[in-house]
């Protein structure tokens, strides 16, 4: 069994010493029976276990104990009590140029950083040059990475990493000061590598951590809150900030979280021709968590007519509503949802704020709000989706949530014509035909014509 194990920690833990004067460290070393400082626990008492081949996330606000728990596992820190032990090569992304000596040059620190991560001096000198192009920082690969940007110092980390041959791959948060396509670089390695390699990562969205890992570890005050399924531990961490932010005695967390949705057994054949939609009903059980001064009392979709849908087609405008009952005055509510994927991926959605933020819609107690947002549904790959929704008071930067419901709606993609992407954009047109070629000669001669 501990060789399917790529993690392993026990009982591990990490304490720092506080000193809260200079010279109570000199007294520390001449009187070693007294104690002039404090203790500072980073981490304690965390024990779990990594499989091989697993994707795991960290989640937990900053000061956690995140990086700490990294560190250790790399083996950059000793532990103060338990232990973790790793079963491979570990490639660690974690502090930008950690391992890198800032006069070295970004070639002199390739080797190096190459060397101590394991690969020979043969191996080294036959990846060179694809480790520089993966890194793509042109003639900064000979100057000293003292002069890098935080991005470069990012794109040469991740260029070593990736190029030697680890088994366990940790990423703290690299990726979030590289620019846009280097991150997608970095993206299609990750997801590669989680074919057959074990994957560590930390990331401040959950989105993404939900995208790319099987499993989520909850680090809060330095001690583990929860490990289990990705996206009902983010969904839970989310829960808790948002509980925090209100900061009210009647905040509460219901329903059932759960990690897939069951397809249920009325699920109907539907015909394989278009992109059909089979619409489930509202589940009053599913998770959410507020103050409930007002209450999603119904979440449905609509056709143009106004009637309710149970198939719906990508392409077809419908009419999403929320139905709210109000038991608090709201002086400015604001309704909003999302639309998510099976791995709680948001791929779109919309609020109320801006459209009545110079003329707010306030409710009394007693009364109902319904919220309707209009749009055209757009091609979905097949698969399982859900209506995630809320009703807040406030602001968009400053607001109380009332109910925040996880998977209030959920519906079904039987079959589609979308085999890549998140979501396919229905066409007001798709024309092709041919052209001759003396045609299409004429034309830009035509065009300058007209535009003269």
């Amino acid at each position: 069994m501990s060789s399917e194990i790529a993690l392993k920690a026990e009982d591990l833990g990490k304490a720092y010493l506080i000193y809260k004067r200079p010279e109570d460290r000199l007294k520390q070393m001449l009187f070693r029976w007294r104690r002039f400082y404090e203790e500072y626990w980073a981490l304690r008492g965390v024990s779990l276990e990594i499989r091989k081949g697993e994707s795991v996330g960290l989640v937990g606000r900053n000061g956690a104990g995140k990086s700490t728990f990294l560190q250790l596992a790399a083996g950059i820190i000793q532990p103060t009590t338990g232990s973790v032990t790793a079963h491979g090569r570990i490639a660690a992304l974690l502090e930008l140029g950690a391992g890198f000596n800032p006069e070295f040059t970004g070639a002199e620190n390739v080797r190096l950083s190459a060397a101590i991560l394991g690969l020979s001096s043969e191996e080294i000198e036959d990846r060179f040059q694809s480790i520089a192009e993966f890194a793509a920082i042109g003639d900064f690969i000979n100057l000293p990475v003292k002069l890098y940007s935080s991005g470069m110092y990012a794109r040469l980390a991740f260029a070593v990493a990736a190029h030697v041959d680890a088994s366990i791959l940790i990423v703290d948060e690299i990726l979030a000061v590289g620019d846009a396509a280097f991150t997608q670089k970095c993206m299609r390695f990750i997801r590669k590598f989680r074919e057959n390699g074990t994957l560590i990562f930390v990331s401040h969205s959950p989105s993404s951590v939900v995208s790319l890992c099987d499993r989520a570890i909850w680090i809060d005050g330095g001690e583990v809150q929860e490990i289990g399924d990705a996206k009902v531990v983010c969904d839970n961490y989310l829960a808790s900030l948002d509980r925090e932010r209100d900061n009210g005695a009647s905040f509460k967390i219901g329903g059932r979280r759960r990690s897939t949705v069951e397809r249920p057994a009325s699920a109907v054949n539907l015909p394989k021709a278009v992109n059909p939609i089979q619409v489930f009903s509202f589940d009053p059980e599913a998770s959410w968590y507020g103050r409930r001064g007002a209450t999603i009392e119904g979440v449905r979709f609509l056709d143009a007519d106004r009637l309710p849908l149970q198939i719906m087609h990508g392409g077809e405008e419908v009419i999403l509503q929320i139905r709210c009952s109000i038991a608090d005055e709201l002086s400015s509510p604001i309704v909003g949802f999302y639309i998510r994927d099976r791995l709680g991926q948001n791929l779109f959605g919309d609020n109320t704020y801006l459209h009545y933020v110079n003329d707010p819609v306030a409710v009394r107690q007693g009364q109902e709000l319904h919220a309707e947002f209009r749009f055209e549904m757009p091609y979905l790959p097949t698969g399982q989706y859900s209506v995630c929704c809320a009703i807040a008071n406030g602001t968009q930067q400053d607001h109380v949530q009332h109910h925040w419901y996880d998977e209030a709606l959920i519906f079904d993609v039987a079959s589609s014509h979308i085999v890549r992407g998140l979501v396919g954009i229905p066409m007001l047109g798709v024309d092709l035909h041919p052209v001759e070629i003396s045609e299409a000669a004429a034309l830009p001669a035509m065009n300058a014509a007209m535009g003269d």
